[in-house]
């Protein structure tokens, strides 16, 4: 069975363990800083297997020693956003956390994939890489699987419809520059804009930009995190099954859509191997605009890094 850490026993660890457990893809590590955080709740998601049937070991440690030899790590350590901060408000104290975890994988897991979840994202997935030096197909954000998903939530309330049958796509950065593609997204393969008026697709497209702020606004202290872990989950289950699922994540770009040495959500197909090729759509002039302004943006926000 594969070996899968998780750095970090927040709400967006925790979650992200309890999933996994039960997809049973894997025995999993927890950690946490503080001292018998990740024990306590690791122990509550195995007190749970009974009543939920899944047979998995999970273990909750506050040594980095014992994620040794894991084939997949998700860092969803950091400081999480509270009210009225944005997403870059992290990037300096969350900076410093991703090279100290970078510096532990690249000890104790060095032929590992690594999940990135920190925000801000897509920089700090930039960070982690560089920080570890993998090959940067190794190395990728959960983004635009979260993003997507919330566009399809939106999308099936306002038509009354089963999320099921909806399949949205959502790139660029996970933050407010994020681009959402309506021509790429479908209800039972039928194109959003033959279902949906011009002005409702933007109300959507913009509820979504703003969609874990929203969550934020209502939670005061906290953010979002069933979500993400659903996404973590299916993202690990590709890996770990070699579904290779395509889907969108935050990855290293070498000229795909213009860019060139940044990470930025776009289509990839996930395997074993990580990400085994990035899909290029071609995009609206205007899209395409937006998708610039977005790796503008992250490009920018690196040039501040201090790693």
């Amino acid at each position: 069975m594969k070996k899968i850490a998780v750095i970090g026993s927040g709400n967006v660890g925790c979650a992200t363990v309890q999933r996994i457990a039960e997809l049973e893809i894997g025995n999993i590590v927890m950690t946490d800083a503080t001292e018998g955080v990740a024990k306590g709740k690791a122990l509550d998601i195995i007190e749970a297997a009974p009543v939920l049937g899944y047979d998995v070991e999970i273990l909750g440690t506050s040594d980095y020693s014992d994620i040794e030899g894991s084939d997949i790590v998700v860092i969803a350590a950091g400081v999480a956003r509270k009210k009225g901060m944005v997403r870059d408000d992290l990037m300096k104290v969350n900076a410093n956390i991703i090279k100290e975890v970078s510096e532990k994988i690249l000890l104790y897991a060095p032929d590992a994939i690594v999940i990135t979840v920190t925000n801000p994202l897509d920089i700090m997935t930039y960070a982690t890489q560089k920080c570890t030096g993998f090959d940067t197909n190794r190395v990728f954000g959960m983004s635009g699987m979260l993003d997507s998903s919330r566009f399809a939530a939106f999308i099936a309330m306002e038509l009354g419809i089963s999320a099921k049958d909806v399949s949205a796509l959502v790139l660029g950065g996970h933050g407010d520059s994020m681009v959402a593609l309506p021509q790429y997204t479908t209800v039972s393969g039928v194109p959003l804009p033959e279902l949906l008026p011009e002005d409702t697709i933007e109300r959507l497209v913009k509820r979504t930009v703003n969609a874990g702020t929203e969550i934020v606004e209502y939670l005061k202290t906290g953010s979002s995190f069933f979500a993400p872990a659903a996404a973590i989950g299916s993202m690990v289950e590709s890996i770990v099954n070699d579904q290779k699922r395509v889907i969108p994540a935050s990855s290293y770009l070498q000229g795909e859509y213009g860019e060139d040495g940044l990470y930025l959500g776009v289509p990839v197909i996930l395997g074993k191997n990580g990400i085994e090729k990035v899909i290029e759509l071609e995009l609206t002039e205007s899209q395409q605009q937006a998708f610039s302004i977005s790796a503008d943006h992250i490009r920018k926000s690196i040039l501040k890094l201090q790693l």
